[in-house]
């Protein structure tokens, strides 16, 4: 046997027989054994022949993470292989810190310029006066003309104490003024209001007359759980009476933080349960400590809504803790567990558990699941309303624009989110004593109506759909 044939096939053994999630034993199963030997015999055959004998050279890395990326894609849509490159992209997402200036940056579709969408509150670029609107005129000398935002983002962001020189346009002037700005530990927040007050803090209260909170949570990252509670507390001391919690477009996370959110809400019983091949079943309850229970609760929830997002909206339902409104979700009842390799340099998202709400049902959308069966979570009775494509594109050029921090723009004021109205209608019908919440009998007409149909959403559940021919893309540095 060649020397490189030996030595791949050796180190494939290695790795494989070290595995924490192998299926079977090798010392019992011997045919097994042998089977498992030959596959890898193919697999540093091909290797070797590719690496050998293809008409051009080709990287070994390159061609080992192809093949890895090409193993994990046969198992599901949401495992994945994270490279060296991506990880500390992937790590930042889950963590929502990084070292940065705390701005958030698009390529502006009128002058093809990079453009500040919004600076982030308190960060480096907000306290240097950079401002909603303001063109990055260049960077570290180089001219942003023509850059791509991927390039924009690898300069701006950098470690924590270094500075970075750059000049900016202000919006309505024609100036480039000059910048140094000292990079930071960026927080990315993951709780949001519908406003900022004029200390430029969210403003979570609403309703101020009625005392209805308004919560969005984007996804769940490692510190959404005291964000969402320190926005209650908030809410709490200026009398809070009824909460609207919103998951639409919230494309999970967490699952720690979906259970840690759920237990703030109930106060005994399964919130939560988990069960693999290859790991042991888990299941976790709810704590009567520091529960918010004195208010009645309504979850905004769409067919962007998945994961995490489900967790908490199926847990609160069938706990009855709050009413959902909106459409049914996106049906991922999976987890996936990240998996270090090569010491940490890389990484395998893998799926190795399902997870079922407390009441037993289904929420993951297998392939090839009709719109009939069980899956994901289904508004209440009476409280189930679906947007249409161009209803969905306006509230999210709605929202971006509510969520820019610049105090001169003017607000959208006619716009009608449809789904918040509902949902404040049935939080005064509460407050009122007129509206009766959801009862037994009710869950039982609404689990034997068929679901209605649904669209299939599309393949990305994270992006809040930008209008045709102009998607927009925001990146955060």
């Amino acid at each position: 046997m060649p020397k490189f044939r030996l030595i791949s096939l050796c180190l494939l053994l290695a790795l494989m027989v070290s595995s924490p999630l192998q299926s079977f034993s090798y010392a019992d199963e011997k045919e097994k054994d042998e089977d498992y030997y030959q596959m890898m015999k193919l697999f540093a055959d091909t290797y070797e022949q590719i690496e050998r004998n293809y008409v051009k050279d080709i990287d070994r890395r390159v061609l080992l993470e192809a093949a890895i990326r090409g193993m994990v894609q046969e198992l599901d849509q949401y495992s994945s292989y994270i490279s060296p490159k991506d990880l500390s992209r992937f790590n930042q997402v889950v963590e929502q810190e990084f070292g940065g200036i705390g701005i958030q940056v698009h390529i502006d579709d009128q002058n093809g310029r990079l453009t500040v969408m919004t600076p982030l509150p308190g960060t480096p670029a907000y306290k240097a006066g950079i401002r909603a609107g303001d063109i990055i005129d260049s960077i570290e000398g180089k001219s942003t003309k023509g850059f791509t935002l991927s390039q924009a983002i690898k300069i701006l962001k950098g470690r924590e104490g270094e500075k970075v020189k750059m000049a900016v346009i202000h919006k309505g002037t024609n100036k480039s003024i000059p910048l140094t700005v000292q990079r930071e530990i960026i927080h990315v927040a993951t709780v949001l209001g519908d406003t900022y007050k004029e200390d430029d803090s969210w403003d979570y209260m609403y309703d101020k007359k009625a005392k209805i909170g308004y919560i969005r949570l984007t996804h769940f990252s490692r510190h959404s759980a005291e964000e969402l509670r320190a926005a209650i507390e908030d809410l709490e001391k200026q009398g809070l009476k009824g909460l609207i919690l919103d998951l639409r477009f919230n494309p999970g996370g967490l699952l720690s933080q979906a259970t840690e959110i759920s237990d703030m809400f109930i106060e005994s019983g399964k919130i939560v349960s988990t069960e693999g091949r290859n790991s042991r079943n888990r299941k976790w309850e709810a704590t009567s400590d520091n529960t918010f229970k004195d208010f009645p609760m309504a979850i905004l929830v769409n067919r962007y809504s998945a994961s995490a997002s489900e967790i908490v909206s199926a847990c609160l339902q069938d706990h009855k803790r709050a009413v959902i409104i909106g459409e049914r979700t996106w049906g991922k009842g999976s987890v996936q567990n990240v998996i270090e390799l090569e010491d940490g340099d890389s990484a395998l998202k893998l799926t190795t558990a399902s997870y079922h709400r407390p009441s037993g049902k289904n929420i993951h959308r297998f392939p090839g699941a009709k719109d009939t069966d069980v899956w994901g979570v289904t508004p209440n009775e009476g409280y189930r309303l679906r947007l249409t494509d161009d209803e969905m594109e306006a509230l999210g050029e709605y929202r971006r624009n509510r969520d820019i921090l610049d105090h001169t723009a003017k607000l959208d004021t006619e716009f009608k989110d449809k789904q918040l109205n509902l949902a404040l209608d049935y939080i005064k019908e509460q407050l009122s004593g007129k509206g009766k919440p959801a009862d037994k009998e009710a869950d039982k007409k609404a689990e034997k109506k068929p679901a209605a149909k649904e669209e299939k959403p599309a393949k990305k559940a994270a992006v809040v759909p930008a209008p045709a021919g102009n998607p927009l893309v925001i990146r955060t540095t």
